[in-house]
């Protein structure tokens, strides 16, 4: 029993239940006051949100993307960069009303996104920049939800909700899999912990994702959004925030909402999330330790990040040593009692539940909150997916101290995404 509860623990985390009882406590505070706090600043229009796309070889996603900016902000508000792109992008991004700097060579999405900021001011002609990923989509109600939050002079950045789009279909098995097991991912991260993370007095989120997220365009002047030695920018520009004290960044997972076409192979899942865990590992080297409320906490989740990741890779040989050293037990072939005090202290069922149970639990969280009962099916074959990603992000972790990279990127394979109207 001690050996389940021990794994258990470390496999969902103290973190994760720490910020779960921080969003129970969001949502009960919220519905004792029985209306939202009123904040004094100004909501921004529209006509003042920039978004701005970074693309890279994208002609296949990048009509749709515009489309969804232009059903949000004016035509001219929308800013396509085709970052070094050898396919039609930028003709495309061009045709559909966009604003269209076309780089060459290739700079990586933070350099691609530094330009286009720089060379059109967007700082200094609008008020919010939305970031938007050249494969998302944003919902209707992205900014009259999202925008809401700027009324609180204190947020500088509204990190936008992750969810899976689903159309066009991945055409293979192995392919829905993945796709599923990513929604499962931005679910079971955003509600159990970024919503606690966001609450007014802890500020600790620690990724506003550059997917679809804004920011208060007077700060990015104190961000260094195109560091040098880093594979992605979001958790950079993150932690800039909280290093330089800009602010205060918002989520909610009812608001500013957008979909986001994930890969449906593993050769393009697997690099994305070694890229992600690389940037990841990366921003934690550059930045290294401060003092303050979301440093410590960072140093916990980083803790418990590399606890459960070892313990998700050793689970299995730990339980078929135990297997073994039960049977060799049982045999009498141990005299010394070497074999049975192995088996008795690492027993391999109360090991192997201490992993799946909690990783289970996940599944049904996604199956309700995303109402799709075949993740309760899928969820059995995730466990392999997440020994996928704790071994992904230990290598990451590794090369993060001793390579070094220049940002410069190549875009997943694209489903094509068929265009209304």
């Amino acid at each position: 029993m001690a050996a389940f509860v021990v794994t258990f623990v470390v496999v969902i985390g103290i973190n994760t239940m720490l910020w779960v009882s921080a969003g129970i406590v969001r949502v009960v505070a919220a519905r004792l006051r029985g209306s939202p706090v009123r904040a004094s600043g100004r909501v921004p229009t529209p006509e003042d949100v920039a978004v701005v796309i970074a693309a890279h070889n994208e002609e296949l996603v990048i009509e749709a993307t515009i489309r969804s900016a232009a059903r949000q902000v004016p035509i001219d508000n929308v800013f396509v960069v085709s970052d070094g792109s050898r396919d039609a992008t930028a003709a495309v991004a061009s045709a559909h009303g966009a604003t269209v700097l076309d780089l060459s060579p290739n700079r990586g999405k933070a350099g691609a996104i530094r330009a286009i900021v720089e060379e059109f001011d967007i700082a200094g002609r609008f008020e919010v920049l939305l970031l938007l990923d050249a494969d998302s989509q944003l919902s209707d109600d992205y900014l009259v939800t999202g925008l809401r939050d700027f009324a609180d002079p204190e947020v500088v950045a509204v990190a936008g909700r992750a969810t899976t789009l689903l159309h066009p279909v991945p055409p293979t098995v192995l392919g829905r899999l993945l796709v599923a097991y990513r929604e499962r991912l931005y679910l079971s991260v955003q509600y159990l912990q970024k919503f606690g993370q966001a609450a007014r007095h802890l500020n600790a989120v620690s990724i506003v994702p550059g997917f679809a997220s804004m920011y208060r365009t007077r700060v990015l002047a104190h961000i260094d959004i195109d560091a040098p030695g880093l594979t992605i920018e979001d958790y950079n520009m993150t932690f800039e925030v909280h290093a330089k004290r800009l602010g205060r960044i918002a989520f909610r997972p009812d608001a500013a909402v957008a979909l986001t076409q994930d890969p449906d192979n593993l050769r393009d899942y697997s690099k994305q999330m070694r890229r992600w865990s690389l940037g990841f590992w990366q921003t934690v080297r550059r930045h290294g330790v401060h003092a303050g409320r979301f440093w410590t906490l960072l140093a916990i989740s980083i803790t418990e990040l590399v606890t459960s990741s070892v313990v998700t890779l050793l689970a299995a040989p730990i339980a078929l040593l135990s297997v073994g050293a039960a049977i060799v037990a049982a045999s009498g072939a141990d005299p010394s009692g070497t074999a049975a005090a192995i088996a008795g202290a690492l027993p391999p069922l109360a090991i192997v539940a201490g992993v799946l149970l909690p990783d289970y639990l996940l599944s049904v969280l996604a199956a309700v909150l995303a109402k799709r009962p075949s993740y309760l099916v899928r969820g059995l074959v995730f466990p392999v997916l997440r020994m996928l990603d704790a071994l992904l992000c230990l290598q990451a972790m590794r090369d993060a101290f001793v390579r070094r990279t220049d940002g410069r990127w190549a875009s997943p394979e694209r489903r094509a995404v068929a265009q209304a109207g």
